[in-house]
């Protein structure tokens, strides 16, 4: 019991720290280029995970089985949702993209169902999703809806993102666990190599002035949205499995209001409390009868 209420405990950081980003990659790219500032943030990530391992006196696993997940998770749940979600933004309001993210749970409710065989499909988990994405549209608006079918290659490419997380999201569910840090030093120093000519193919990182602020906002992002979060990654979806931790898709953009709210003074609204009360309704329901059971002691 000690253990499932830690890991909810850390499911709610990870969604407080994930959404941060918003705002500190909309202070980054006011004088660096998004490619850039990716390929920056990861590579500070990706050298403290090597000091810490250092003054450990290890290195990460390099057999076959590790170099897969290092390279899938680098790519598949990094670089390129990147990419594709950056991309579409440009032809879609970021209202839509929300929604259309919101496929990301829905996709790893129906491939954890076929791939992870404690992770069958029921009713209460379909209620559970249904709750979640009611909570995001609740959140949006219904009028962001309207600009389904227009831009069908940008919609596409934030669809294909959110697919990308739900691969990898059940990816890392089904590979055998070797220590987290490990596996997160790895993932992070991958997507750091990839990101890099991404950056010097599409921007010139070297011809940036960033300021003072970009630098700061660049700093937080590799501590915290990028180093820390990673480590926090690998243990929930471990232990509370590919569905739940999807939900965090639901979460993120509540708290991102929220955010928006607290430090940039826009206006509260009813609905954000809404829809945080339907998502927390939704990971209430994809808890199975008996893990909410054993919570209780009966």
């Amino acid at each position: 019991m000690r253990n499932s209420i830690t890991d909810y405990a850390l499911l709610l950081l990870l969604a407080v720290i994930w959404s941060t980003s918003f705002l500190l990659i909309k202070v980054g790219v006011e004088t660096v280029a998004p490619f850039t500032l990716t390929a920056a943030r990861l590579t500070i990530a990706a050298v403290l995970f090597c000091i810490y391992l250092a003054i450990k006196g290890q290195w990460i696993p390099m057999h076959p089985q590790a170099l897969l997940l290092y390279f899938v998770v680098g790519v598949v749940g990094n670089s390129l949702p990147f990419v594709l979600i950056s991309w579409g933004e440009v032809y879609i309001s970021s209202a839509l993209a929300a929604i259309l993210m919101g496929i990301m749970p829905i996709s790893t409710f129906v491939l954890a169902h076929y791939f992870v065989s404690t992770e069958s499909m029921t009713r209460r988990k379909a209620v559970g999703i249904f709750f979640g994405f009611c909570g995001l549209i609740t959140l949006v608006g219904l009028p962001a809806l309207l600009g389904l079918g227009d831009h069908i290659l940008g919609q596409l490419a934030v669809l294909g993102g959110a697919l990308s997380y739900s691969f990898a999201t059940i990816f890392v569910r089904l590979q055998p666990t070797f220590t987290r840090y490990k596996m997160a030093a790895g993932v992070t120093i991958a997507a750091a190599m990839i990101s890099i000519p991404l950056a010097f193919l599409f921007e010139s990182p070297f011809a940036a002035t960033p300021s003072s602020e970009s630098l700061w906002a660049i700093l937080v992002l590799a501590l915290f949205p990028t180093a820390m979060a990673s480590l926090i990654y690998f243990r929930v979806i471990k232990n509370l499995g590919a569905t739940t931790f999807a939900q965090i898709n639901y979460v993120v953009p509540v708290l991102g209001s929220l955010w928006g709210v607290l430090l940039l003074g826009e206006m509260l609204a009813w609905n954000i409390f809404i829809a945080m009360f339907l998502v927390l309704c939704g990971i209430y329901f994809i808890q199975s009868k008996s893990s909410i059971r054993s919570k209780s002691g009966g």
